[in-house]
């Protein structure tokens, strides 16, 4: 029940900050917002990386359900990159293991790289809060 909670809880304070967002910011303004709230397992175990610089990073890959059947009458799934740095990494490597169930609150961020004369870009979600929401130790 408490993961639950906490997982209400995660949702209702992005709705919150959302609202406040178009409610505070003058009429004709921009509306800007860079928010994302996902739920998921884990697809491997996370590991923690040392920067060059002495920071804690850890890149994970949620695997998400959507909420809705295809035309084969079967759901997709998406596989969406995060990356943790410091502390969210840190504690994600030692709590979390392949196939727990885990909330992210973060941002979207995307790079840019060149490959045989060719602009790529890479979308990924920063990592701003972690919660745990069930491990499959628990389940067992």
């Amino acid at each position: 029940k408490s993961k639950l909670i906490t997982y209400i809880k995660i949702l209702y304070s992005s709705f919150v900050l959302l609202l406040i967002t178009i409610i505070i910011l003058p009429k004709g303004g921009d509306i800007m917002l860079n928010q994302v709230v996902l739920v998921g397992r884990l697809v491997s175990d996370p590991s923690l990386k040392d920067t060059e610089g002495g920071y804690k990073l850890s890149n994970i890959t949620l695997a998400v359900p959507r909420s809705f059947k295809n035309v084969e009458g079967s759901y997709d799934t998406d596989f969406i990159n995060c990356t943790l740095w410091q502390n969210v990494a840190e504690n994600t490597t030692e709590y979390c293991k392949k196939g727990d169930i885990i909330g992210i609150k973060g941002r979207i961020e995307t790079d840019t790289y060149e490959k045989d004369n060719e602009k790529k870009y890479i979308t990924k979600v920063i990592a701003e809060k972690v919660t745990f929401l069930s491990s499959k130790k628990e389940e067992e």
